[in-house]
């Protein structure tokens, strides 16, 4: 299994804790809602995406493209429960590997949606 393959099944799984896609010199770069962020290291990377990947899901969609050897663009919607709660997230990964790892990681992410919200996206939806 790839790094990467590694990686979204940890976050399906919420299994991010025991995750061996980085390696040990990893970074990840992460822009979220009003804010961008650094982690250096694996078991900093593990800690951050602990958090984000709490909770079992799956992919409502899910792309992956080569963009040049050993870099991959993700793109996916996760669906979850939390607390009882629907929830969504629709984020881009730029991964690159060296070696048999997860080498840079660089996540945009457009937020975490509540069933609430969800609603009112769809609601105003054009199409």
């Amino acid at each position: 299994m790839s790094p990467v393959d590694t990686f979204l099944a940890a976050v399906t799984t919420a299994t991010i804790p025991g995750c061996t896609a980085w390696a040990e010199d990893a970074v990840l770069d992460a822009t979220v809602p009003n804010w961008r962020m650094r982690r250096r290291g694996a078991e900093r990377i593990r800690a951050e995406f602990a958090k984000w990947y709490a909770d079992p899901g799956k992919f409502e969609e899910l792309s992956r493209v080569a963009i040049e050897p050993g870099t991959e663009l993700v793109r996916f919607m996760l669906t979850w429960t939390e607390h009882g709660v629907p929830h969504a997230a629709h984020q881009a990964h730029v991964i690159r590997m060296s070696a048999d790892r997860i080498a840079d990681h660089v996540v945009y992410c457009g937020g975490r949606w509540p069933a609430g919200l969800l609603a009112q996206m769809a609601e105003a939806a054009d199409d």
